[in-house]
């Protein structure tokens, strides 16, 4: 069942404009996506969440926006060059690659399915120490040991595991073909903000404990991309780095830890979609870490992680670069001990807008019959939280003619300055609520001959159909409060 609703929401999503194959024309390009006229105002909306809720809201945290492209020595310290790598096996008939770790990612969700917990627990114990010692060994004769076959051939037929480097590279300058010209698309968004930590700090007096966050795309050649928009080769980030005294590190990945879990319950998809899950195995940089996972119509997914990343982010980029990447802590102790001069230790959250964005519509899709008898019908509609719909107001006149038109034309000018506004006059009125409500709008207001004498109209809404008068002079409030970011930030 969950399959087909996940089917039925990537049909979905291209049926109503949100999201498209890219390059659909040419067949395609592999695990590459455009956002539609629906799902880029969508997409503005999540990020806009985001930004105002980390940035906006702190006083202590502000924003950047860095270059794609970064010098490559920065790969070199943050340890991507030598470390950024998914263990892969390929099936010898079908000649197709696969990640060793989800092959038993969902050879453990089908124990878990069947009722087989124990199964499943051992194999996840077995998983996570295999991933702990990097013992691609180990992963393999897991895979040889649970009888896991390639889902195109069906046959066991393996290679060995072995580790496969997810960054693109391509080639700056006029002296194409050589190693010195060689740079990399950055497969995280982090990096931009730890080379300018310095000039942040100083140009914005930011004191300890501060946070920089960014949004932007990331680039990774993932060889199993899957599942929709869940796993792409270019997709966008939202992280914010908090940089703070080395000891409280863990305090404050505590705190982040509790606000981020919050973050997403304001949305009111139910706390029951999310949980947390622990790393048993620890990034080469963290000292702690945490995915907030969501559950989708395939499983619990990550899809936010928080990480204490210590300072080896930059301990390294002050190592290679030869600058000192260090913060003047002129405050005092509880023994009236100054700190000086540290490199700070850093909590970063980073959550995926692509993930969120398909989780949000996941949550939002929803199959309701309404009407009685010879009238009853299947409602598709997208409840998703007014402040995040892409349109927050469809105006319609009854008819295309009495004046009707005129007056409706006069209402959606005065208002498209305030909020995203759709206006039709083609169809029947019910065939255009329909429409909308696929695409979640939250309100939508008919003009008929009455308005023309009381300057009045019918508004309908989204999740109850209730209709109800009001004076045109009131529309814009009435939207503004429903629609406003408040309703998500407090």
């Amino acid at each position: 069942m969950s399959e087909e609703i996940f089917k039925k929401v990537v049909s979905h999503a291209k049926e109503y404009g949100f999201v498209f194959p890219s390059s659909e024309i040419y067949e395609g390009l592999g695990a590459v996506y455009d956002y539609g006229q629906n799902g880029v105002e969508l997409k503005n909306n999540l990020r806009q969440y985001w930004w105002k809720s980390m940035v906006q809201l702190h006083e202590n945290i502000v924003g950047l926006d860095a270059a794609i492209f970064m010098h490559p020595k920065t790969w070199k310290a943050s340890g991507h060059i030598d470390g950024f790598s998914d263990p892969m096996i390929d099936n010898k008939d079908s000649k197709k690659r696969y990640r060793a770790d989800q092959l038993l990612e969902d050879k453990i969700e089908r124990y878990q399915k069947d009722g087989k917990a124990q199964k499943a627990a051992d194999l996840q114990e077995a998983m996570d120490a295999a991933l702990l010692d990097n013992n691609l060994e180990a992963m393999k004769q897991l895979i040889v040991d649970h009888e896991i076959v390639c889902p195109v051939s069906g046959t066991r037929n393996w290679t060995d595991v072995r580790q496969f480097n997810l960054m693109f590279s391509t080639e700056m300058g006029a002296m194409a073909g050589t190693e010195d010209n060689k740079v990399y698309l950055r497969p995280e968004t982090a990096q931009g903000i730890f080379v300018n930590f310095l000039n942040v700090q100083k140009t914005g007096r930011m004191k300890v404990p501060f946070g920089i966050a960014q949004t932007g795309k990331a680039f990774r050649n993932e060889i199993i991309a899957r599942q929709f928009i869940m796993r792409m080769r270019e997709f966008e980030q939202m992280e914010m780095q908090f940089f703070v005294r080395p000891g409280t590190q863990q305090t404050w990945y505590a705190y982040w830890k509790e606000a981020r879990m919050k973050w997403h319950h304001k949305l009111g998809f139910g706390t029951e979609k999310y949980r947390f899950h622990d790393h048993v195995k620890l990034a080469h940089y963290a000292d702690a870490a945490v995915d907030i996972e969501f559950d989708f119509p395939f499983g619990f997914k990550e899809m936010e992680g928080i990480h204490s990343r210590t300072d080896f982010d930059l301990k390294n980029h002050s190592e290679l670069s030869g600058k000192k990447l260090q913060y003047f802590d002129a405050e005092l102790d509880e023994n009236g001990k100054a700190y000086g001069n540290y490199i700070p230790y850093v909590v970063e959250t980073s959550i995926g807008l692509d993930r969120l964005f398909l989780a949000t519509l996941c949550a939002a899709f929803k199959e309701e019959q309404v009407g009685e008898g010879e009238q009853k019908e299947t409602r598709t509609v997208l409840s998703l939280p007014p402040a995040l719909a892409p349109v927050k107001l469809a105006i319609f006149p009854l008819t295309k003619k009495d004046g009707l038109p005129e007056l409706a034309r006069e209402i959606m000018d005065n208002l498209k300055y305030e909020f995203n506004c759709f206006y039709e006059e083609k169809d029947a009125i019910g065939k255009r609520y329909r429409r909308q409500d696929a695409i979640g709008t939250p309100f939508c207001i008919t003009i008929d001959h009455e308005s023309l004498t009381t300057q009045t109209v019918t508004i309908r809404h989204r999740d109850t159909m209730v209709q109800e008068r009001i004076a045109i002079a009131d529309i814009q409030q009435l939207v503004q409060n429903a629609c406003s970011w408040k309703t998500l930030l407090d």
